[in-house]
């Protein structure tokens, strides 16, 4: 079991080294070297979640019948080829068909890890394993920055050919994906039931609070860089700025496990917090403003995730765990496909920084409804943990 658990971090470190060195640098491609509007950017980021609206549901269903590593397996190889393909790219439709490929290569990267994590630990183990595999990725994600920097600044290389270099990082994470599906973690169902997708009716306030955060990540990972770069912001600044952002979220989830103690109190802070980044992030002119915006906006992004997931599934029925699973990586699906289109429409008949400024308010709005219902966004205490 803990093997498992070491070939799946492993593939998230994998991933996470190619989605920081290319995706921060994805939209300021788009913007300069293809001439994307605001809107095309934003579109861009909608096609690349807007498979994860739909595809999560599906792969949860087959984590209850299916070996979870060789789901985990294609997600592998779908992403290392959509992110080639991005090298190779001439025109945005051709990057929003390839981001499409990378929304789906998600839903069978994402839940799948999830899954096996879940199998084998449960409760706060299960906060401390499922924010351990999220660190791993995390970490990845900070460092792909930094490699990507380096490579700009140093070598000198194109951004086509980072793309290739990220490519090539994720074809590596398939040694570790088909290497966890030597692990029989789990005895499989047979029956699909519409019960597990009915229990994260439940949920509500979890829900809205989901859809908030996810919708302002999507903004940061696919809108927010081109907004650097219009602040003056070089490619070496926005990885460096990326890099910070990782820092951030890797020492929030080394807590992890003591901020789940307080689970209601931790999210309310973390939903305040991403508020008050956009904010900082609308009045920002200096890298100074922005890397506090991206300290405080990594608190609260990576936080919500491990805390979310174990308040659904200590109330759920363990047999339903991957369809619950699925179903709440949809939820992921509708906020990311929602941040990046209404930001990169409003950034193109507004000032570039609207949108940061009404994300700010509505967060604001979430915040206070956590508030009141608190008690809702705390998990179902085991006795025998």
């Amino acid at each position: 079991m803990k093997r498992a658990l070491i070939l799946v971090n492993v593939t998230g470190l994998l991933v996470g080294i190619s989605y920081g060195l290319h995706g921060p640098m994805l939209p300021v491609f788009a913007k300069n070297v293809i001439g994307a509007s605001y809107t095309e950017i934003g579109l861009i980021g909608f096609a690349n979640f807007i498979p994860y609206m739909f595809i999560p549901l599906f792969v949860g269903l087959l984590l209850d019948r299916f070996n979870n590593g060789y789901l985990l397996s294609i997600g592998v190889v779908i992403n290392s080829t959509s992110v080639y393909l991005l090298s190779i790219a001439q025109s945005v439709p051709e990057i929003m068909g390839f981001r499409i490929m990378t929304g789906i290569a998600h839903a069978f990267f994402w839940p799948p890890s999830v899954a096996i994590i879940s199998n084998v630990s449960e409760g706060r183990q299960r906060v401390r394993n499922i924010a351990r595999f999220t660190g791993f990725f995390v970490a990845g994600f900070t460092i792909g920055p930094l490699i990507g920097s380096i490579l700009l600044e140093n070598l000198d290389v194109s951004l086509r050919v980072v793309f290739q270099i990220a490519a090539f990082i994720l074809a590596f994470a398939i040694i570790s994906s088909l290497s966890s599906s030597r692990y029989k973690i789990r005895e499989h169902t047979t029956k699909f039931s519409f019960d597990a997708i009915r229990e994260m009716k439940k949920f509500p306030h979890v829900i809205i609070m989901l859809i908030y955060c996810t919708s302002t990540f999507g903004i940061i990972l696919t809108v927010y860089p081109a907004f650097l770069n219009d602040n003056s912001m070089s490619d070496v600044q926005i990885e460096m700025l990326f890099f910070i952002f990782g820092i951030s979220r890797i020492v929030t989830l080394l807590v992890a496990g003591k901020l789940a103690r307080r689970t209601s109190h931790t999210l309310i802070a973390a939903t305040a917090s991403i508020a008050t980044g956009l904010l900082i992030s609308f009045g920002a002119e200096s890298i100074i403003e922005f890397a506090v915006a991206f300290l405080l906006m990594g608190f609260g992004f990576s936080i919500f995730f491990p805390l979310t997931i174990e308040i659904i599934l200590s109330k759920t029925r363990k047999e339903f765990s991957g369809t619950i699973i699925g179903s709440y990586e949809t939820i992921f699906g509708i906020g990311w496909a929602i941040g990046p289109i209404s930001a990169g429409f409003i950034s193109e008949i507004q000032a570039n920084s609207t949108p940061y400024l009404i994300f700010f308010v509505i967060g604001i709005g979430v915040t206070i409804l956590s508030i009141i219902k608190h008690k809702e966004l705390e998990p179902q205490k085991n006795p025998n943990l």
